[in-house]
């Protein structure tokens, strides 16, 4: 029998959308709000005209990235907004790609919404895991694919570049076009090769031209990359996009940690086993100004580093790229961690609140993701595989507990000048930053399971006035102990370890809920929002 594609009248569609509430204070002007807004900006003086030119190509394949994610995340995109008269309520819907707060838990905010499928819009809303596990297509896995039902009700699996083909047709073009006007040879292969990828969902060989990019000014991270916004297996990859410039400066001072990669992956606090895997020597870390954001990585919490390609086989063959977004870094440091801190900090230890401490830890929390396991010990498949819906949350469990290890191992080591005070402070005011993510997202779950365990440890204690204090021997020791928990999961693919642990820690207590809620008293921003595109970059 012929298979019929039902797409978008698969996804998610609501109609007859109205504001949860409506009242003379739109409570939708206050959740907007909560978004401090930051224009994406540099200076593209140094640029010649056939960069400026690909920027602009680079804008329209950002903008078709997004019109995808809007698919994957909800659905018809216009079905919704169009039922939306309030303006706030149509913002919020945008910056959240979908009428689910995804900062708070994913609730829905939109009146005849329920609650987010977990599958998001990658399988059918009515599929159950029965359903899933009976069906015998191997691609139902791919991160590639969607999966609908046929005319006869069926589970089908369709891939990316024929369920998006007209799209994937027009970005396939636009990136021909933009390798024409590439002077650096690698970025032009770079470009081709993705161009390809996207017509045939095989990504492999454009991860590793990435890779070989070393002196190019612009980067361009586009595709679908993170598997975040399904929380139903973690298997699809969400399609975004990132326009990036470097920072050639910064770029020379965190070049030569890259080198280091093997010496720490052997300081690993874990038996011998765990560690046998070999960084590969090619990974590259650098400084970038972000001047564009669309799709996955737009929507809710903005991203401030970027660590990839997630394919474990180019990671362990190539290693990866930390790429630190250096103004959006900025942007969060001072509108966000700064407020945070001078609430919730002890006025003594405020002066350990830096902004290069802050920068060094998203910096390492991105070398750490390259550090530890990508492959079971016991031979039963990668760890991403064995740990399914828990392998992002313990993943960048793993990321930032070992960010403050490996600062302090690099100290040990004379290559790193730092007052680990800072970094342990500033790490613990990030925590709280980080746990208004919600409890929904990969990097919430994970701040609240090291909070509690931080706790538990004695790693900080909380004073009656609610201030807290980072306690630094115990700090260390904590540090220390997580991650070897973290990595000895994934090493052993232990899934249920995984799955008991997220539960015992990664919940609000009613005292953390009261600082949740002193924050939120204060207006103090959850997040940034971008005022970004052609006119903000002079183009």
């Amino acid at each position: 029998m012929k298979k019929i594609y039902i797409l978008l009248t698969a996804g998610i569609i609501f109609f007859g959308c109205k504001p949860s509430s409506h009242n003379e204070n739109n409570p939708m002007m206050k959740k907007v709000n909560q978004y401090a807004e930051v224009t994406l900006t540099a200076d593209i003086s140094l640029l010649h005209e056939d960069q400026k030119e690909m920027l602009k190509l680079f804008i329209q394949v950002a903008d078709i990235m997004d019109e995808i994610f809007w698919v994957e995340a909800y659905g018809d995109k216009n079905a919704l907004l169009d039922t939306i008269s309030d303006e706030n309520l149509k913002k919020f819907t945008k910056i959240n790609y979908g009428p689910w707060e995804r900062l708070n838990g994913d609730k829905p905010f939109v009146e005849s919404i329920g609650n987010k499928p977990e599958g998001a819009n990658f399988y059918p809303t009515d599929m159950t895991i029965e359903e899933f596990e009976a069906f015998a297509d191997p691609e139902k896995t791919s991160q590639y694919t969607l999966l609908r039902r046929d005319e006869s009700g069926n589970l089908i699996c369709i891939p990316y570049h024929v369920a998006f083909a007209e799209q994937i047709q027009k970005v396939s073009e636009l990136l021909k076009q933009a390798a024409l006007l590439a002077k650096d040879d690698d970025f032009r292969t770079y470009l081709e090769l993705r161009a390809r990828a996207f017509q045939n969902d095989d990504y492999q060989a454009s991860d590793m031209a990435w890779m070989d990019m070393k002196n190019n000014l612009i980067d361009f991270v586009v595709g679908p990359i993170e598997n975040y916004e399904d929380q139903l297996f973690g298997y699809k990859a969400a399609h975004e996009a990132f326009i990036l410039l470097k920072d050639k400066a910064w770029s020379e001072r965190l070049d030569k940690y890259a080198a280091l990669l093997p010496a720490l992956q052997q300081k690993l606090p874990v038996e011998p086993k765990y560690k046998t895997e070999s960084p590969g020597s090619n990974s590259d870390l650098a400084a970038y100004d972000a001047l564009y954001y669309s799709g996955d990585c737009n929507s809710g919490g903005k991203t401030i580093a970027i660590n990839l390609p997630n394919d474990e086989e180019v990671q362990l063959k190539k290693g990866s790229r930390r790429l630190q977004l250096k103004n959006s870094m900025q942007a969060k440091f001072e509108k966000i961690l700064l407020p945070i801190a001078r609430e919730l900090i002890v006025e003594e230890q405020q002066r350990y609140i830096t902004f290069d401490a802050f920068f060094e830890n998203v910096m390492f929390h991105e070398v750490a993701h390259g550090l530890g396991i990508k492959n079971t010990i016991n031979n039963t498949g990668t760890v991403r595989e064995s740990l399914k819906d828990q392998y992002t949350t313990l993943e960048e469990g793993k990321a930032d507990i070992l960010a403050l290890f490996l600062v302090a191992e690099l100290k040990k080591m004379g290559e790193l000048d730092v007052d680990l005070m800072e970094n342990y402070t500033t790490f613990l005011a990030g925590i709280f930053r980080s746990i208004r993510f919600g409890s929904s997202s990969a990097h919430g779950k994970a701040n609240l399971v090291r909070f509690n365990y931080f706790k538990e440890k004695g790693a900080f204690k909380r004073n009656e006035q609610g201030k807290y204090a980072v306690d630094f021997e115990k700090m260390q020791l904590a540090i220390q102990d997580l991650s070897r928990e973290i990595i000895v999961i994934q090493g052993d693919g232990n899934y249920t370890g995984a799955e008991e642990m997220v539960k015992k820690y990664g919940i609000i207590t009613s005292e953390l809920e009261q600082d949740l809620n002193l924050i939120e008293s204060k207006s103090i921003p959850v997040d940034i929002v971008f005022l970004q595109g052609p006119e903000f970059l002079a183009l």
